[in-house]
């Protein structure tokens, strides 16, 4: 197995994004437009599973994947709730709650960069994640019959978003606080 296919993968993910946004945000195939960006979201998200379990069965992690699959997985999923705030499927406050915990996962993980550690996803990221990727399935089809289940979707998404953040908080705490001795050390 090529060492490469699991980061391939990963920057598929990436490149997919412009593609999806623009189906998503016109009609460019008419009706069909939604189910071109719902497919290529879900093509995006299935390309997420795969490069993990090829990863960890053949060996292939690498800290470049450790940083940039989640990286890719926010660059996703934020780009389509942007887009989904847009059209009017969710509100804008929720959207901004799963933003905010993005940007701080991002500087965490910058700060333990900085000081060579890599923190890679929890569980709890990657249920969150999981989450989030159905209930923007589910927005984007916007089939009437599943409302309940699009709305149940976006209220575990929510809550799953700040509990995550709350476990990597909590676990990778000592990042911060080493990073603030030493900058006391050096003033």
């Amino acid at each position: 197995m090529n060492k490469n296919v699991p980061n391939i993968l990963t920057m598929l993910r990436v490149f997919m994004i412009p593609f999806f946004v623009f189906f998503l945000l016109t009609d460019y195939a008419g009706a069909n437009s939604k189910w071109i960006a719902l497919g290529i979201f879900i093509a995006a998200s299935l390309t997420d599973l795969l490069d993990g379990k090829i990863a960890r069965k053949y060996h292939l992690v690498s800290n470049f994947g450790k940083f940039m699959d989640p990286l890719a997985d926010k660059l996703l999923v934020c780009s389509a709730l942007i887009c989904l705030v847009d059209i009017k499927r969710i509100p804008c406050w929720i959207v901004l709650i799963i933003i905010a915990r993005e940007f701080i996962i991002s500087g965490f993980r910058l700060v333990a960069s900085d000081k060579g550690r890599v923190l890679a996803a929890s569980y709890w990221g990657k249920f969150k994640t999981t989450f989030q990727m159905i209930m923007v399935c589910l927005m984007i089809a916007d089939l009437p019959q599943l409302k309940l289940a699009t709305d149940t979707c976006m209220w575990i998404a929510l809550a799953l978003t700040i509990i995550s953040l709350a476990d990597y908080l909590i676990k990778n705490w000592d990042v911060m606080k080493e990073a603030e001795r030493e900058e006391n050390r050096e003033h």
